[in-house]
C-alpha cells in the first residue's frame, strides 16, 4: 500500500545529509566538550562552528545562540526567564495571542499563577494578529510580548516585522516562537527587531531533542536549568554534540534551498487547497496567502477529525487534525476556536503539511483519498444527515 507522510508540521524525517554530518559525533568524536583532551576539544570546536552557522542563518552573533533541548524549552526559558527579571523592575504584564503553542500558553498560565497579568490578543478569522491592537495593548508595566512567527496548526504567518517595530518603539522586549517558520521563511532578527527567538531541529529535517534560543546581546533571562557552566553559564547540561551539529546542518540546508524549495511546496499546497475546496461544506482555515508554504488546514462539516485521520491512515496517508480527541480530550483545537469556528465545525478539521520530500503524485493521491473518506464518514453521520435535512427546509 502507498504510504504518504503529510504531517511535517508535527515532525520531519531526518535528512540523509544531516545524518551524515552527525555520524562522526555519534561514533568517533564522542568526547565531552568541557574536557581538555583532544576528543573533547574537537567536540567543542564542532559545537562552536555549529553555533556560528545557526547565528548566520538569522543574522545574529554566535554568542547570542544558546542551545536547548527544543522549542518547548526555548519558549519556557524565554518567557519565564524574562518575566522573572522584569518583575524585579515592577513590570509584570505580558502580551501574547490566543492561538499560541501550548509551550507558550502554559508558560503564561504558570506566570499568571505567580501574579503576572496576561493579555491575549485576538487573531481574528484570518488567523492574524493586528499590529494596531498590539500597539494599543502595550502598557507602562508591559515586560514582554511573545507572538509566534507562524502558527503550527493553520500555518498563518504573522506580521513579525511590524510587531517587532511596535515593541521597539515602546521599549518592550519581543519574543517569537519560530519553530514552524525557521527554514520556511526568511528571518532577520536585526531587521525585524526580534529580541528572543525559539527554534528546533526536528521541524526542518534535523534530529529531535535539540533546539536553540536566540537572545539578543544585553538581555539576560533568569536561568531555567541550573547545574554546570555550559552555554556560557546560562544553560546547564552536557552538550548534545551530534544534535547540535544536526541542528546546524538542517538550518544551513533549509536556508540555502529555501527559495526554490518553498516555491515547489507552495504550488503543491495550492493544488491541495483548490482541489479539496470543491468538497461540499468545506472551508480553509486561516489566510490563503499569508501561510507557510506546506500548510493546508481545512474543516469538513458533518464529520469528526479522529475518524478522518484513522480512515486516511488505512489508505496510507499520515496527516493530523485540529481536533484533540486523539489525545483524550473532547475539545476541538484552541487554534480553531480562536479564529471563531464553532465547536461542531472545528471538530472536523484536517491539517496536511508538506515538505520537499513530498511529490506531485502524493498530492494526486491525497486529492483522491480525502473526498472518498469524507463521503464515507458523512454517509454514516447523523450530524451530516441533519445538515442536509435543514438545507431542504
Amino acid at each position: 500500500m502507498r504510504k504518504i507522510y503529510a504531517d511535517n508540521a508535527a515532525t520531519t524525517p531526518l535528512a540523509p545529509e544531516v545524518l551524515k554530518d552527525m555520524m562522526p559525533y555519534l561514533t568517533e568524536v564522542y568526547g565531552n566538550p568541557s574536557s581538555l583532551y583532544s576528543i573533547g576539544a574537537d567536540a567543542k570546536k564542532a559545537t562552536e562552528l555549529a553555533r556560528a552557522d545557526i547565528a548566520r542563518a538569522i543574522n545574529a552573533q554566535p554568542k547570542e545562540i544558546f542551545i536547548t533541548s527544543g522549542g518547548s524549552e526555548s519558549d519556557n526559558w524565554a518567557i519565564k526567564g524574562v518575566a522573572k527579571v522584569m518583575a524585579k523592575k515592577g513590570k509584570k504584564h505580558i502580551i501574547s495571542s490566543t492561538f499560541e503553542h501550548h509551550a507558550v500558553l502554559h508558560s503564561l498560565d504558570a506566570l499568571k499563577a505567580e501574579g503576572f497579568e496576561i493579555t491575549l490578543l485576538d487573531v481574528h478569522s484570518d488567523g492574524l494578529v493586528r499590529p494596531e491592537e498590539l500597539d494599543q495593548a502595550i502598557r507602562e508595566d508591559t515586560a514582554l510580548v511573545t507572538i509566534m512567527y507562524a502558527n503550527n496548526e493553520i500555518g498563518t504567518i504573522q506580521p513579525i516585522s511590524e510587531l517587532g517595530a511596535i515593541c521597539k518603539k515602546h521599549g518592550v522586549l519581543f519574543h517569537t516562537d519560530a519553530v514552524q517558520a525557521m527554514g520556511n521563511v526568511p528571518i532577520d532578527v536585526q531587521a525585524q527587531n526580534i529580541d528572543l527567538l525559539s527554534m528546533t531541529a526536528h521541524k526542518l529535517h534535523g534530529p529531535k531533542g535539540c533546539g536553540a534560543l536566540y537572545i539578543r546581546s544585553g538581555i539576560r533571562p533568569q536561568i531555567l536549568i541550573d547545574g554546570g557552566a555550559q552555554e556560557r553559564g546560562q544553560r546547564a547540561g552536557t552538550e548534545n554534540v551530534a544534535g547540535i551539529v544536526g541542528l546546524a546542518s538542517a538550518v544551513k540546508n533549509a536556508v540555502s534551498t529555501m527559495e526554490e524549495r518553498t516555491k515547489r511546496i507552495t504550488a503543491m499546497r495550492n493544488r491541495l487547497i483548490e482541489g479539496l475546496s470543491k468538497i461540499e461544506r468545506s472551508r480553509l482555515n486561516g489566510d490563503k496567502d499569508k501561510r507557510l508554504p506546506g500548510n493546508m488546514n481545512m474543516c469538513f462539516e458533518g464529520i469528526e477529525g479522529e475518524g478522518l485521520l484513522l480512515r486516511l491512515d488505512l489508505m496510507g496517508v499520515c496527516a493530523s487534525s485540529g481536533s484533540a480527541c486523539t489525545s483524550g480530550s473532547l475539545d476541538p483545537s484552541h487554534v480553531l476556536l480562536a479564529i471563531g469556528l464553532p465547536h461542531e465545525i472545528a471538530h472536523g478539521s484536517l491539517r496536511i503539511s508538506l515538505s520537499d520530500q513530498n511529490t506531485q503524485e502524493d498530492v494526486d493521491y491525497i486529492l483522491k483519498a480525502v473526498p472518498e473518506v469524507v463521503s464515507y464518514l458523512r454517509a454514516m453521520s447523523p450530524v451530516w444527515e441533519r445538515i442536509k435535512s435543514e438545507e431542504k427546509q
